[in-house]
This record gives structure tokens, C-alpha cells and sequence, in this order.
């Protein structure tokens, strides 16, 4: 994520406002009750191959045509890419205005000149499509751009700000799991004569990772409560609850495995799934290094305010 564009900048300013008006009141009626109805799925395209933590670099370009705009270059690991039907694609229609210059444009499958690469082969979240989009002098109509032209990068880091406390509940869900496994495996398995439970080593990896997991949904159920009053900085909380849980996932899941020793390395046991499957909390949805640049860069700002 660009600093220029961080949770924080001045960029930012009126950020909530400007996202929550993104959607006209006719995109709203033509696609919003067909996902909600589960009809069609959405996908969110803004990473590209070079353009993963530096959102700004993103090379796709929309150029004004008429009413249209044409779109060409390439999205990549791109969630739902190829299953859904609406995209959110954020592009470049001014290059010499960096973060200032993208917009963001609601794509539809089977729109000309709109195709997908591979299918991604995944270390995990393997039941979820990850793909390549294409766009190819693919035209647009100037109704399907979300906002205004220019506040493409604001549509989509307002978008996180929504979107990683969806990711920290993901998290929580694994490490909640995994923990639930390890207890029931700890209470089965025997050595030495005893459910390995009983060992003070074990009830010690245990008591953690019950700790830790409590400690995480409270953060993700405090996030949730703070977006649901309407507040309008709402991205630290949301990046904080992100990087807890996630962290808190791959930790839990790998002593999860841990516990069950062998087994858990084993694909008869979900220990092993859900440790692969934690491991992307801390990637998408910002990297957690990002997370920890959105969290400080809000204390900063909080504290020149109360200076001020």
C-alpha cells in the first residue's frame, strides 16, 4: 500500500464518505440483489504481478473512449476469479497522477475482450478458485465506474477497511478448530500409560493457545461492533484485528499439529489443512507487514492530533 494512500494520509480524508456513496443507486439495483440472493458471485481485482503491497504500481489501464473506457493489462490471484460473475477492477486512467490516477469499474464475466489464465495450484484454501483476469481492449461503459474517476485507490482501501475483519474472522475459525482438535486428540492419544492431556507440557501448549484464540475473537468482536456504529476510522482497528488473529491462526494451527505429532502432519488429520490454510490470513487482504504500517501510521496521526 502506498504511504501516500495509507490509513492516516491526507489523501484519505473523507475516505468513508466517498466509499459509501461509490455505488450509484442504478449499479446498486442492477447488481447488488444479485449477490445478495446468491445468484452471482463478486470478485475484487486490484493485485497484479508487480503490484502486491505497492498498490500504486498497478500497470492496467482504462483509456476514455466516447462514453467507454477501454481496458487492458492483467489482475492476478485474483479471488473467485473465473467463478464470479461482477468484478471490482481497479485500473489506471491517468498515469502521471500515481494513486490519484486509478479508478475502480465494475467488469462483468463475459464482457469482449474479458478472459482468465490459469487456475492457481494453491498451498492452501484449496476450494476456493484463484485466478489470472485478462482484459484485452475490454470496453466499458462510463455508468459502470464506482465513484468518480480518480478515487479508484480510495473505492479500494476503504474496501479493506471492510474487508480484513472478514479475513480476521477466517482466522479465528481455523485456530478455533485447530484448537478443538488438539484437545480431543490430547485426550485420546496415550503414552506412557496415561491420555497425553495429563502431561504438564501438553496442558501448557493448550492453556496458550485457548488464551490466545479468546484474545483474538475479542479483538474481531470489538472491530465488528466498532464498524457497526458507523464510525468513519475504523482502518486500525480493522487492520489490527487482522494481524492478531491471523498471527494467532498460524500459531495456534502449527502447534495444533504439534500436539498430534505425527498424525498431525498426516492428511488423515484436519491439523495439517487448516495450518496451510492459516497461512494466507497473513497475506491477503494487505500483507500483515502492512497491517502493522496502517496500525502505526493511525497512532501517529492520533497523536499529532491531540497535540494539535
Amino acid at each position: 500500500m502506498p504511504k501516500r494512500i495509507c490509513a492516516g494520509s491526507t489523501s484519505r480524508k473523507n475516505t468513508a464518505d466517498w466509499a459509501a456513496g461509490s455505488w450509484t443507486d442504478e449499479q446498486k439495483q442492477k447488481y447488488l440483489p444479485r449477490v445478495a440472493s446468491g445468484q452471482s458471485l463478486a470478485a475484487f481485482a486490484l493485485t497484479e504481478a508487480n503490484a502486491g503491497s505497492d498498490a500504486g504500481a498497478i500497470a492496467t489501464t482504462a483509456t476514455k473512449d466516447g462514453d467507454d473506457y477501454i481496458l487492458n493489462g492483467t489482475k492476478q490471484w485474483i479471488t473467485n476469479g473465473g467463478e464470479a460473475e461482477i468484478y471490482s477492477v481497479v485500473t489506471k486512467t491517468d498515469k502521471s497522477k500515481g494513486s490519484r490516477g486509478a479508478t475502480a469499474f465494475i467488469v462483468e464475466k463475459g464482457t469482449p475482450g474479458f478472459t482468465f489464465g490459469k487456475k492457481e495450484n494453491k498451498m492452501g484454501i484449496r476450494a476456493s478458485a484463484t485466478r489470472e483476469l485478462v482484459f484485452q481492449d475490454c470496453r466499458v461503459p462510463k455508468a459502470n465506474i464506482l465513484g468518480k474517476e480518480g478515487l479508484g485507490f480510495i473505492v479500494a482501501m476503504k474496501t479493506f477497511d471492510m474487508s480484513r475483519p472478514g479475513v480476521a474472522a477466517q482466522a479465528l475459525g481455523i485456530a478455533a478448530g485447530a484448537l478443538d482438535e488438539a484437545v480431543k486428540y490430547s485426550r485420546e492419544r496415550r503414552q506412557f500409560g496415561k491420555p497425553i492431556c495429563s502431561f504438564q507440557g501438553v496442558q501448557f501448549m493448550l492453556a496458550d493457545m485457548a488464551t490466545q484464540v479468546e484474545a483474538a475473537r475479542a479483538l474481531v468482536y470489538a472491530a465488528a461492533r466498532y464498524i457497526d456504529t458507523g464510525a468513519k476510522d475504523v482502518s486500525k482497528i480493522s487492520a489490527m484485528c487482522k494481524l492478531f488473529a491471523s498471527d494467532t491462526a498460524m500459531r495456534v494451527t502449527t502447534d495444533a499439529v504439534q500436539v498430534l505429532g505425527g498424525y498431525g502432519y498426516m492428511k488423515e488429520y484436519p491439523v495439517e489443512k487448516m495450518m496451510r490454510d492459516a497461512k494466507i490470513t497473513q497475506i491477503y487482504e494487505g500483507t500483515n507487514q502492512i497491517q502493522r504500517e496502517v496500525i502505526g501510521m493511525n497512532l501517529i496521526k492520533e497523536a499529532a492530533s491531540k497535540k494539535a
